[in-house]
């Protein structure tokens, strides 16, 4: 690997300061306690006492001494000297290099400095290099950076930048050769030739059969399954399962595999022997491993679009027959009116009805009754599914032999009847006498056992076994081992001794004791201390009433007024919408990636340091043609290297994945907050989700139904996490539109910029006691908004605390007994869940899985009744609290319009059929608004500073309410331009043209 990685920037920000430290910076570096003073105050001369300081300041910030202490921001002088009440201008004496160099050894040796070139201080810190280089092969420059932040925090002073840099790619280098030599000499001869062959081409398709492997089928249908069945038993015959992997980091496997997968065969043919083959290795075990979790997936939407398809239909039969029904419905209306006016004690009811009524024709109503209604409990056609079964069993056997179920307790039943069906599917009648029943509820039940004989019904059995199997699955009740999706949670949970050492800093870093009573108390204080804030303010909050309604009280609350805009605010819209440059796309993106040299985050599969000229121009393509959704033709112009077709399908393979799109969206994201306007909109405290809907035209499983979205097609949600800043921080694929609270806290979690909320807010979606209980836990503040809030539900401790007229509001009591009991797995949850040990939605899928939470997911959902109770208060309370959510609402819908505005190709349809492919572009429009906003930004904020210069005095409220949304000033559509002007080539703003008249149309600002 080089070894010249940093930009000239990095390296000369290296050991010094760059920047003027923040107050946070200040009050964690340089803060002086009563031992730094004692030691200070034993100087003479005030200047030898502030210059004793500083220097301990830089170092402890730094990370070393230097070689001019002098030369530092004169912020760190005045904080120092009001810390020690001396005079800053004394600093200015501090030159005497021998008094110096004398105070950085004492400093050195008093606080325990250590130099780098120590012998066991080297060992132990390239030990810790190594370490770091297996688990999680960062590239150079965060390695580097990490190493930075070790050596300061370990009081190990910085050596020489190039001798860092070298040691980063020698280990670094070292890490990858030794994994290799490792997966390379795990598959045996036979194994190694069988690998060899997957960079063949396969005749029938004219790929390597690598390639073919590596993408599953995508039709929804028997012939589908059994072909991922199949591409299942090839894979397994790698014969992987025997190969040794345990001391192999699982994040380092998923990124050879990849790699493996996003490179052509040719290139890894030319690879050297140990790289090629580890690599191979890599995929084999990995695509096996993902290959399982493919046939459960597309089975799933199989079974779950024949359920579907056959209550349509027979829903259309039901209306077909409609006229039967009512003929029926109208005898026994009529049997019933003669039992209740009946009367006559002489004449038998019976005969008084037959009367009326023929016995035959009253039997033949209420048979008719029982065939075409419904229990209200009942949500599928059993008749019709039942015709299906030839067709199930066409796969079944197959899917029953390659998939093995392991199960938790609660799962054993269902493991039984799996078990049951796998054993004695071909059996005759008599040995389904003895099939497991257990939790066959009652709607099942009278279609699996005949009322009469007793008898199970094996086609009925079998599908009712099926579709516990995919809910218990889906828990985690059942799982497959070595699943990434369906595996077993327990054991991706902290435990052990591994819990035990890692315990004390998670409960430090999120403020939780040990102790449940100890943690609980203070929650409940503040709790009952928001209950009477809100009683004693109520006759001064008219927008909450109490009322009424089938007995029961409930809350009203009065909607917030829409926010009239101010003419003020109106008028500076239209002054900055005049002022700001028109621009094409590619422009706005090159000229971004001057300021912020976003671009950087798009490096080569192979970590290798690009030597492409014009780098910059082909990826601005790329992010083109997936945002806007027009795929390569129209920027393709031959002749300009940058942009002739087999570049950009090179660059497109090599440089664009998930994990490149976001490093590039962290460095926008990274820029645009250090920018004034952006801080004026928001500190980055507040963030919220919401999901963006496309229609998928192409065969893919993974995509969900929704005919209120997608109409009678099929389609994707991508489900985005926006900060207050207008930003979007991180971005998920949902197939359909499952419900978005499942995927809340994972997009939270996942995000990696370095803004970090701590008060989430979604749309009434995301709501439940679970979400509240885990976000608690974590440190967030959770904040939905509420669409009716007079179901909502006020909970208590205390059953004899008088909380006045909210007294009948408040009778449910939290359990307070089942918090404390599981108080010690659930910070467990929460500290697997900080260290992304575990699958955010895969876990709360599995602590609530249909509304049926677990004893640990109703623990945790007895938390998060306090919480959602103090946020409910809150909520009712405080009007500017209300307020404040719909805001940021509203700043997410917006981005949407924006992302909308940008993918208009195809119709705004997503046009990929993996999830891989919907995920990378969905995340280049992500990082595409993104740029825009960022562009936006920037010259909103100088078109104010012209504006000002030319004597306009303007509101802050009114600059708080601009955006940077506006998208009409931007050639989005048509012909592009890539040359940018040469006065924007050093990162300079263009010139904006201030005139009084306003003649554009002003934009969403």
């Amino acid at each position: 690997m080089p070894v010249d990685f940093l930009t000239p920037e990095q390296e000369e920000k290296y050991g010094c300061f760059c920047d003027t430290p923040t107050s946070e910076q200040l009050a964690k570096y340089f803060w002086l306690d009563d031992t730094d003073k004692e030691l200070i105050w034993n100087r003479r001369g005030e200047h030898n006492q502030l210059g004793f300081a500083v220097q301990l300041g830089t170092v402890r910030f730094l990370g070393t001494f230097l070689s001019d202490p002098t030369n530092v921001p004169q912020s760190v002088i005045t904080y120092m000297a009001n810390q020690l009440h001396l005079d800053a201008q004394s600093f200015s004496r501090y030159r005497n290099k021998r008094s110096q160099w004398d105070q950085m050894q004492e400093i050195r040796s008093v606080y325990g400095y250590k130099n780098f070139t120590d012998k066991s201080t080297h060992w132990r810190f390239i030990r810790w290099l190594y370490a770091r280089a297996w688990l999680y092969n960062e590239r150079p420059s965060v390695l580097f950076d990490l190493a930075t932040a070790r050596c300061i925090e370990q009081k190990i002073l910085l050596p020489g930048v190039s001798v860092l840099t070298r040691l980063v790619s020698t280990v670094r280098d070292r890490s990858a050769e030794n994994i290799w030599k490792k997966l390379s000499s795990l598959p045996d001869n036979v194994q190694k030739k069988q690998l060899e062959n997957l960079l063949q081409i396969d005749q029938k398709t004219k790929k390597t059969y690598l390639e073919r492997l590596s993408n599953p089928p995508v039709t929804i249908s028997v012939t589908g399954i059994k072909n991922t069945l199949i591409r299942l038993q090839e894979l397994r015959q790698l014969n992987t399962e025997n190969w040794d992997m345990s001391r192999i980091p699982s994040k380092r496997l998923q990124q050879f595999a990849r790699h493996t997968v996003a490179v052509r065969a040719q290139a890894i043919a030319r690879m050297p022997d140990q790289r090629r083959m580890a690599m191979l290795v890599a995929f084999a075990k990995m695509y096996t491993q993902s290959a399982q979790d493919d046939v459960i997936d597309i089975f799933d939407r199989y079974l779950t679009d024949l359920f579907a398809k056959t209550y349509r239909k027979e829903q259309k039969e039901r209306l077909r027959t409609i006229k039967d029904l009512d003929k029926a419905a109208r005898q026994l209306r009529e049997a019933c009116v003669i039992l209740l006016e009946h009367t006559d004690p002489s004449i038998h009811p019976k005969t008084a009805v037959f009367e009326k009524i023929s016995e035959k024709d009253l039997i033949q109503a209420v048979q008719i009754v029982d065939s075409l209604t419904y229990s209200p409990n009942q949500t599928l056609a059993y008749s019709g599914l039942l015709q299906h079964y030839g067709t199930i069993r066409k796969f079944l056997p197959l899917l029953m032999e390659e998939i093995e179920l392991q199960a938790t307790p609660a799962g054993l039943p269902i493991l039984q009847a799996w078990n049951f069906v796998k054993e004695h599917g071909k059996s005759n009648k008599k040995r389904w006498k003895n099939a497991p029943l257990a939790g066959l509820n009652a709607n099942w039940s009278k279609v699996v056992i005949d009322k009469d004989s007793g008898t199970v019904n094996h086609r009925a059995y079998t599908f009712w076994m099926l579709e516990q199997v995919l809910e218990a699955l889906h828990r985690h009740d059942l799982y497959i081992v070595g699943s990434e999706k369906y595996g077993d949670l327990r054991a991706q949970l902290l435990q052990g001794e591994e819990w035990k050492s890692i315990r004390p800093s998670i409960l430090r870093s999120l403020d939780w004791s040990i102790d449940s009573y100890e943690s609980l108390t203070p929650l409940k204080e503040e709790l009952e201390k928001t209950y009477h804030q809100v009683i004693e303010n109520w006759e001064n909050n008219p927008a909450v009433q109490i009322d009424t309604f089938a007995g029961k009280e409930r809350i009203v609350l009065t909607p917030l007024d829409k926010q009239p805009e101010p003419e003020s605010l109106q008028k500076l819209k239209q002054q900055i919408h005049t002022m700001l440059p028109n621009i094409d796309i590619p422009q706005l993106l090159l000229e971004v990636n001057r300021w912020t040299g976003f671009m950087d985050g798009f490096r080569h599969i192979s970590e290798a340091k690009s030597r492409i000229n014009e780098l910059p121009i082909s990826i601005c393509a790329l992010l083109i043609s997936q945002a806007c959704n027009i795929g390569l033709r129209p920027l393709v112009q031959d002749g300009v290297p940058s942009l002739e077709r087999d570049r950009l399908t090179w660059i497109e393979q090599n440089y664009f994945r998930a994990e490149t799109l976001s490093e590039s969206n962290a460095k926008l994201v990274d820029f645009h907050s250090q920018l004034q306007l952006a801080k004026m909109w928001g500190g980055g405290e507040i963030a919220s989700a919401d999901g963006l809907r496309f229609i998928t035209p192409v065969k893919s499983v993974h995509t969900g139904p929704n005919p209120k979205y997608f109409g009678s097609g099929r389609g994707v949600t991508y489900y985005n996490y926006t900060s207050d800043q207008f930003t979007g921080l991180h971005g998920l694929v949902i197939p359909g539109t499952i419900r978005d609270s499942l995927y809340l806290l994972q997009c939270v979690l996942e995000q990696n910029t370095n803004l970090q909320p701590k008060e989430i807010m979604t749309d009434t979606a995301g709501y439940s006691d679970i979400i509240f209980g885990l976000f608690g836990l974590l440190g967030y503040q959770f904040s939905p908004r509420l669409a009716d809030i007079s179901e909502s539900r006020l909970w208590r401790f205390d059953a004899n605390s008088d909380y006045s007229m909210l007294n009948n509001l408040s009778k449910s009591r939290i359990r307070e007994e089942l918090i404390h009991r599981h108080w010690e797995d659930m910070l467990r949850v929460a500290g697997s869940l900080k260290l992304n040990k575990i699958n955010a939605t895969h876990l709360i899928q599995a602590l609530q899985y249909n509304g049926k939470p677990t004893m640990l997911g109703r623990a945790i959902g007895e938390l998060g009744r306090l919480f959602k109770t103090r946020y409910l208060l809150l909520y009712l309370h405080d009007e500017n609290y209300r307020r404040k959510i719909l805001n940021q609402l509203n700043r997410g819908e917006a981005r949407h319009s924006l992302a909308r505005a940008v993918f208009y190709g195809k119709r705004g349809e997503l046009h990929q059929s993996y999830r891989e492919g919907q995920e990378e572009q969905l995340g280049a429009l992500g990082l595409v608004v993104n740029a825009i906003i960022v562009w936006n930004t920037r010259y909103i904020e100088s078109a104010l500073q012209v504006l000002r210069n030319r004597g306009h005095t303007i509101d802050n409220d009114d600059i708080s309410r601009l955006s940077p949304l506006g998208h009409k000033h931007i050639n989005i559509v048509g012909r592009y331009s890539f040359v940018l002007p040469e006065e924007v080539k050093d990162g300079q703003l263009r010139t904006l043209t201030y005139e009084e008249t306003n003649k554009k149309e002003p934009d969403s600002l």
